[in-house]
């Protein structure tokens, strides 16, 4: 499947003013809100459309709506959630599941301590996280859902170093991923420069 970095004016703005480290945890998150929404535009760009009769206030018309494709948003906990509201200001009937884990650092195997998803596979799954860093937390969580019985999944991020992007098209070549920037690559604490900071700090103010 495919990589799609959005290059659109507007994002690339937008997310200039978040890696700034003197921007807010209020402009942060708000600008957050703002990416994820124009993001969610070119996820759902290859949503089908049937058509259908209605009235205008001036005559009859064929009208184009959207068909078939119910939505699941799933945030890798805890920044993925920032991405959620400008998702759901977008599909306001999407379904919000949740996936929280953390790196057993004996096994260095993932450990889920909350999972929560609809119980219908058959839905389309965007999942989100701020952060592609190493790329493992993205790839457990897709592993978690296939595992779970979901098939069509997409991944939406705000940046990536290209050892993220690697890691999860080895691993789930069937899923595309969205970007709004490719990074230069990762620091030796795996931090993606020059990247916005810890984004679950930023966002809840916790930095």
């Amino acid at each position: 499947m495919a990589l799609h970095i959005i290059d659109h004016p507007l994002v690339q703005h937008k997310l200039s003013i978040m890696r700034n480290k003197e921007t807010s945890t209020m402009k942060f998150r708000q600008l957050l809100h703002e990416i994820s929404l124009f993001m969610g535009y070119e996820v759902t760009r290859d949503f089908p459309i049937t058509y259908e009769d209605i009235e205008t206030p001036l005559q009859k018309m064929r009208a184009p709506k959207i068909s078939g494709k119910k939505v699941v948003i799933a945030p890798i906990l805890r920044a993925g959630l920032g991405m959620v509201d400008g998702l759901t200001t977008l599909i306001p009937s999407a379904r919000v599941g949740h996936i929280g884990m953390y790196r057993d650092e004996e096994t260095c195997q993932p450990v889920f301590y909350y999972y929560k998803m609809p119980a219908n596979k058959n839905r389309l799954v965007i999942v989100t996280d701020p952060m592609l860093a190493t790329g493992g937390s993205a790839c457990d969580a897709i592993s978690r859902l296939k595992e779970d019985g979901y098939k069509t999944i997409r991944l939406m991020c705000l940046v990536a170093s290209p050892q993220g992007v690697k890691a999860v098209q080895e691993k789930h070549p069937d899923v595309d991923i969205y970007l709004a920037s490719m990074d230069e690559g990762l620091n030796d604490k795996n931090y993606i420069l020059p990247g916005l900071g810890d984004a679950g700090d930023r966002i809840f103010g916790t930095r």
